[in-house]
């Protein structure tokens, strides 16, 4: 009876995995939840104290970015990203930057500056976090078509190429 029981748990646990969870086509796991829904909207101030809202991008691709200052990975996407925008901006692909650092506004600013970031850096908080699914690791990135649709969700760093191949099929 206990083996009955047991063989259940395991095919229910292997039915929600199978539901939850789907490989893209870029071999990259996404929840199924969240490829092709609405992004959600925003409003957060940039480095100026501007707010700037989701809509500001609306028509656009959209590489929306959350990452950290002191976090490695995602310092090392960073040129990926500033060779992107500046390739691919006029084409309609925007990038944007959600810092997600609890030191303030100046050393982000710093950071920036001293990387020659060319995009868009707007300052986090919990509740746009929790909006996006409740970032768990950063660099956590989504790739948001021009109908402002969530078309894929990358967590931990990925080459340029990664990103790349995405936009251009949206772009």
């Amino acid at each position: 009876m206990k083996f009955k029981k047991y063989l259940w748990v395991v095919l229910l646990l292997l039915l929600v995995g199978y539901l939850g969870v789907s490989t893209n086509k870029h071999g990259i796991f996404a929840a199924n939840n969240s490829s092709m829904q609405k992004a959600p909207v925003f409003s957060l101030p940039d480095l100026e104290g501007r707010q700037r809202s989701s809509s500001d991008f609306k028509g656009k691709v959209v590489i929306l970015d959350f990452w950290a200052t002191w976090c490695p990975p995602c310092v090392m996407e960073i040129p990926h990203f500033i060779e992107l925008h500046k390739e691919y901006e006029g084409r309609g692909l925007v990038v944007v930057g959600i810092s997600l650092d609890q030191g303030g506004v100046a050393g982000v600013k710093s950071f920036v500056k001293k990387n020659g970031i060319n995009y868009p850096i707007l300052i986090g908080n919990q509740k746009v976090a929790q909006d996006y699914g409740g970032i768990r690791g950063i660099p956590t990135t989504f790739v948001i078509d021009r109908q402002g649709r969530i078309v894929e969700k990358f967590v931990g760093y990925k080459d340029k190429n990664v990103f790349e191949s995405v936009i251009k099929e949206l772009l």
